[in-house]
Parts: structure tokens; sequence; C-alpha cells
């Protein structure tokens, strides 16, 4: 008998250590994972619906810190110009330095050097501009739209600037990869813009960031949660082993 409790003693102690060590690694991953998250990232609440359908008015988003530098046609992007009020605004970049882009071709869509350009993100029958331009972007600047055509604020607005509609790649802050709130998921990098030269951005980290966070959650509650059930079916057994 004495020899069942020293094993049972020994299984107890083991399970308490792992119980330990589950607790200890989850607080790792789980302040890791946020510490790594705060520190590529910044959360940014969406005050208009130009960005509809893609997100909306209100949404909370997840936008990566980048230099203008790392910016590719195609990105939703948060930036600051004092041209366009002074207000951090979000946009997605459909034309970089040495593109024409105009609106609109013979099918109505919008067209960057000369050829129409598919925009999947755009809600169905959403015209690809309200009014006619076109835009020669100067180096190092940005031409930006708002994904709702109709009531977008953008680059439009500004052709008859100096810059053309433009914005400099330095205004940008972040990079817009996910809706956090209400849960909408990463932002797509569309596939019209992946054959251009320099092609599409890289997602950034925001897949593991979420993993090591949710898998710190996990092994935390199961770690601290081995105790109180370990003890419940101990005391079980010996209930039953006393009848």
């Amino acid at each position: 008998m004495s020899g069942t409790g020293r094993t049972e003693g020994g299984h107890g102690r083991l399970g308490n250590a792992l119980s330990g060590l589950a607790v200890a690694v989850g607080c790792v991953l789980f302040l890791g994972g946020f510490a790594w998250g705060a520190v590529q990232y910044k959360p940014y609440t969406v005050p208009t619906d130009s960005m509809t359908p893609s997100i909306k008015a209100g949404d909370r988003v997840l936008a990566q810190r980048i230099d203008g530098g790392e910016v590719r046609r195609g990105d939703v992007v948060i930036f600051t110009d004092s041209v366009w009020g002074d207000l951090p605004m979000v946009k997605r970049v459909v034309g970089v330095g040495g593109d024409k882009v105009a609106c609109c071709g013979e099918d109505g869509r919008l067209t960057l050097n000369g050829k129409p350009l598919d925009e999947p993100y755009l809600a169905g029958g959403e015209p690809a501009s309200t009014t006619p331009f076109t835009s020669e972007v100067p180096d190092g600047h940005l031409f930006l739209l708002g994904d709702e055509r109709r009531t977008s604020v953008d680059s439009r607005g500004h052709i008859e600037d100096a810059a053309k509609g433009t914005v400099p790649v330095g205004k940008v802050d972040a990079r817009v990869d996910a809706v956090a709130w209400p849960w909408g998921g990463a932002l797509d990098r569309p596939d019209s813009f992946e054959a251009l030269p320099g092609g599409v951005s890289e997602p950034g980290p925001i897949a593991p960031v979420l993993a090591a966070v949710g898998a710190g959650v996990v092994l935390i509650f199961g770690g601290a949660a081995y105790g109180p059930v370990a003890n419940r079916v101990g005391r079980r057994k010996a209930g039953t082993g006393g009848r």
C-alpha cells in the first residue's frame, strides 16, 4: 500500500511540475507575443466609410509600423499630410513613383500605365471613379484612393496640387494588416498588382503574433486547471477505494 502511495505521490509531483511549466511557458508566449505585437503594430480606428467594403467606419484595425520605402501597390496605408488636413487617413495605394494613373478607360475601369486595372476590393457595381482624372506620379510619391469611390476624399480631390494629388512616401506611418474589431481577419494583397514591378508586399507577422498569444492563453489556463482537476480525480479515487 505504501508503494502505491509513493507512486501516486510521484505522479502528483510530476503533474504539478508539468502544470507549473505549462503556466510558465504560457506566460512567456503570451507576454512575448503581446510585446512583439505592440512593437510591430499600432491600433487605429477608421473614422469614415471611405474604405468600405474592405474596412467599415468604426472598425478597429491593426497597422504595422513600416518605412515608406516598404509600401507597394495595393497596400492600405495610414498617412498624415498637412495638404490633406494634417490628420491620420487610411487609403489604398494604386500608383507609385513613375506610374500614370487615369480614369476611366473604355470599360469604365481605372488604368495604370495605360492598362485596365482589376480592383476586386471595390463593391459590386461600384464605379472606378465618379470623376475623370489623370495623374503622373512623381518619384517618391504615392497615388491613393479609397475603396468607396463615391464618397472618398482622396488623391482625386488634390489633382490640381503641385504633387498632382500624390503623397510623399515619407508621410506613411503604417500599413493595415488586419481588421481586429469586429474581427474581419487579415487584408488580402490584391493579385492584380502582383505581376507589376515591385510586386505586392509581404504580410506582416500578425499570424505568428496571434498564434503566440493564443497558445499562451491555452497553456496558462490549461496548466492552472490541472491542480483542481487532479485533486478532484484523486478524491474520487480515494472514495472508490474506501468503499
